[in-house]
């Protein structure tokens, strides 16, 4: 486990709010991402974006929490998406099955201009 603080960059671009954390996001962190995402969907963005590049390692508590952040997305009218999954990450959301009610592309860039 790692110290609760999880350092996420918070960016804007052409309307989305992009989250980048940075670290693994276990049960420790996991709070301190899920008001992270709390908020940036409550600031009414048409899309958010989670870059998920930095970030080598999730356990069910980060999965949860993303799962949280989709329901909310959905009461909010906000299109979530997920980016740069590393290949053990990706791995954890296909045997979960969560790859389905995701969308996930590649890049930041992807997630910014899909429609």
């Amino acid at each position: 486990m790692h110290d609760a603080a999880l350092p996420v960059r918070i960016d804007s671009r052409d309307g989305a709010t992009v989250l980048a954390p940075r670290g693994d996001i276990d049960m420790s962190r996991a709070p301190a991402f899920r008001e992270h995402v709390r908020r940036a969907i409550q600031s009414g963005p048409t899309r958010v974006v989670i870059d998920l590049s930095e970030v080598e390692y999730m356990d069910s508590s980060g999965l949860a929490t993303l799962v949280e952040a989709m329901r909310n997305a959905k009461q909010a009218k906000t299109e979530l998406l997920l980016c740069g999954l590393h290949q053990k990450v990706l791995a954890i959301f296909e045997i979960a099955r969560l790859h389905q009610f995701f969308k996930i592309v590649p890049t930041v860039e992807d997630a910014v201009s899909s429609a």
